[in-house]
């Protein structure tokens, strides 16, 4: 098996942290743009997209900040986390994404975030 390689891509998002951070964080927000369904039992969070299930655990996480998963299938160190930063001067909203892929996957996994993060801008009315 070749080594994941990490990867991170950065979207501006015109929402309020708070707000963007529930779409991150909960079960509810999740499956409104990152899965058909998301359920979640303490930390462990159960994916749900076509009736195929994966399920990962929440590693970390800081209100209105970041939240990082992992996968329960991985057997390795990756993990796929979505932070919030805010530009101090201008006050603009970004989600930074770092996820990891093998590399000839990457453009792919790329892909896959943009129309994900195209679904969440949808459901938060940002374009």
């Amino acid at each position: 098996m070749s080594d994941k390689i990490k990867f991170e891509i950065e979207f501006v998002i015109q929402s309020s942290p708070q707000m963007l951070y529930q779409y991150l964080a909960t079960p509810s927000g999740l499956s409104e743009w990152f899965a058909d369904n998301v359920n979640s039992r303490g930390e462990k969070f159960t994916f749900i997209w076509d009736g195929a299930e994966e399920e990962a655990k929440l590693l970390k996480r800081k209100s209105d900040e970041f939240v990082r998963f992992a996968w329960d299938e991985a057997e390795d160190d990756s993990f796929f986390e979505m932070k919030i930063i805010v530009d101090e001067i201008t006050k603009d909203v970004s989600l930074f994404i770092t996820d990891f892929a093998e590399d000839d996957e990457i453009e792919e996994s790329k892909m896959l975030w943009t129309n994900q993060v195209s679904d969440l801008k949808q459901v938060l009315g940002s374009s």
